[in-house]
């Protein structure tokens, strides 16, 4: 199959990116970075999580965030919604796109959220129900699809299955993390070919990280596939807490320039990607991760457009 002639890029660094970093980040900072990024052209923007501020304070804001954000036609800011609770706090703050988070791990499933798989899978259909009612789409996560911390390899039948239970339960898109960022493209290919059989490609989006520096490889063989919809992190921030030497979501600069360099459309301004990325990682005080922001530096090169 050809590659798309245009990639939606969803940008999940104020929210996945954020959410595990160790300093206090206030909701200025956390509004600021969302203002850039649609500025920048980004037209999918995840805002915050509706979870409890004991297993995630850094989103204790999550009211306060929504509140405050920018207002842009068509721009759209899912936020994550755990349990039917964490949805009926998200609507009341004003969300219009909520998204719920599953593993493809048996074991990762219960250190992370202290459940099976089977019984988080139980926690979303309240959610799901209640969203259709509210006419509220709902993307659904799948993590630890191409290898886990506690597991090692993981099976793409497993996959499949969370992936076809997110569709069937109502789930519009489903986002294929490969969270301790240990895949490789052969793998990656497997892993969509597999998870297809039982969701449309149109469907399926890829959340691929960097552990490796295998996330571009990665993203291309499956954009081979159909794979059209891509999650970033401006800076490559994030990543898994759990995996070792995790270096955070592919950078949403790397995507973006390898997209352009390729001629397929995003939408997205570069330069501006750059100049946000040396902005936060500044506030953070720690470095870009991102390759193309640390090649072009803050300031931006003239015509970097182009390239």
């Amino acid at each position: 199959m050809a590659l798309p002639r245009s990639v939606r890029i969803v940008e999940v660094g104020p929210r996945d990116g954020l959410q595990n970093e160790p300093g206090h980040i206030d909701t200025d900072t956390k509004v600021e970075l969302i203002r850039r990024l649609v500025g920048a052209g980004l037209t999918w923007v995840e805002a915050t999580a509706f979870v409890s501020p004991r297993w995630v304070p850094q989103m204790a804001d999550h009211a306060q965030v929504m509140a405050r954000l920018p207002v842009a036609p068509g721009v759209r800011h899912p936020v994550l919604t755990p349990n039917l609770q964490g949805l009926e706090n998200a609507v009341a703050a004003g969300a219009r796109d909520v998204a719920v988070f599953a593993a493809a791990s048996e074991t990762f499933s219960r250190k992370n959220i202290n459940c099976s798989i089977d019984e988080s899978l139980a926690r979303f259909a309240p959610v799901l129900e209640r969203a259709r009612d509210l006419g509220i789409p709902v993307r659904g996560y799948v993590s630890c699809t191409l290898g886990c911390p506690y597991e090692g390899a993981v099976d793409p039948r497993a996959v499949a299955r969370v992936a076809r239970s997110l569709h069937q339960m109502g789930c519009g898109e489903i986002s294929l993390g490969d969270t301790i960022g240990t895949g490789t493209p052969l793998q990656a290919r497997h892993m969509v070919e597999t998870v297809a059989e039982q969701v449309p490609m149109a469907q399926l989006a890829a959340h691929f990280h960097d552990t490796y520096g295998q996330a571009l490889a990665n993203l291309y063989a499956v954009m081979e596939l159909g794979i059209a919809t891509i999650d970033t992190a401006i800076a490559g921030l994030g990543g898994c807490p759990y995996a070792r030497g995790a270096a955070g979501n592919v950078a949403t600069e790397d995507v973006v320039y390898m997209l352009q360099g390729m001629g397929i459309e995003t939408g997205i301004r570069l330069p501006a990607l750059v100049d946000t990325a040396h902005w936060i990682c500044h506030l953070l005080q720690r470095p870009v991760n991102a390759k193309v922001s640390r090649a072009m530096g803050p300031g931006h090169a003239v015509g970097a457009e182009g390239h």
